[in-house]
């Protein structure tokens, strides 16, 4: 069977769990609520924007190898504490709503993929980090106000004015 594999770095974007640290941290800003960040937040990962992955798995599809492996990522590392931060930011919200928590037991301080095998192929990403960051802030700020407006309920008012979210459209 002509098999290729292919594996992914963190992806953030539309559809997310919603316990997964980004929508996580966006729905906690957007409630004053701490973000529960482990050890010191210098734990580096690779985030990319769902859509982007999808796209370097169909590249795979079409043009990979059979019985070959293929990495899909960003290639660029982002540290927690920053990806905190850039949410905050995002939401107009202070650094000072980041909690530090202990650190889970064996918890891996990097996760890094080597992508050049995928981008021989002609694939590279769309979104940089702060692009897919700023996407899925979005995202949660509309779901939200989706679900307020259809539970009746008075919206936050992180959500009332779009520029609580800056440039962010929601």
């Amino acid at each position: 069977m002509p098999v290729t594999i292919t594996r992914g770095s963190n992806n953030i974007g539309p559809y997310q769990y919603p316990e997964k640290a980004v929508p996580l941290f966006v729905t906690n800003a957007i409630d004053n609520v701490p973000l529960p960040l482990y050890g010191d937040g210098r734990q580096q990962r690779d985030y990319q924007y769902v859509l982007d992955h999808c796209e370097g798995i169909d590249m795979v599809v079409e043009k990979g190898t059979p019985g070959e492996i293929y990495n899909v990522g960003s290639g660029v590392e982002t540290s927690n504490i920053d990806m905190a931060h850039a949410i905050l930011d995002l939401l107009g919200q202070p650094h000072s709503l980041i909690q530090p928590i202990t650190d889970r037991p064996g918890h891996d301080r990097r996760y890094a993929l080597d992508t050049s095998k995928v981008r021989t192929l002609g694939w590279s990403n769309r979104h940089t980090f702060a692009q897919a960051i700023e996407e899925t802030v979005a995202l949660v700020c509309r779901q939200r106000m989706v679900v307020a407006q259809a539970q009746d309920r008075r919206i936050p008012g992180i959500l009332q004015t779009p520029i609580r979210c800056r440039e962010i459209r929601v």
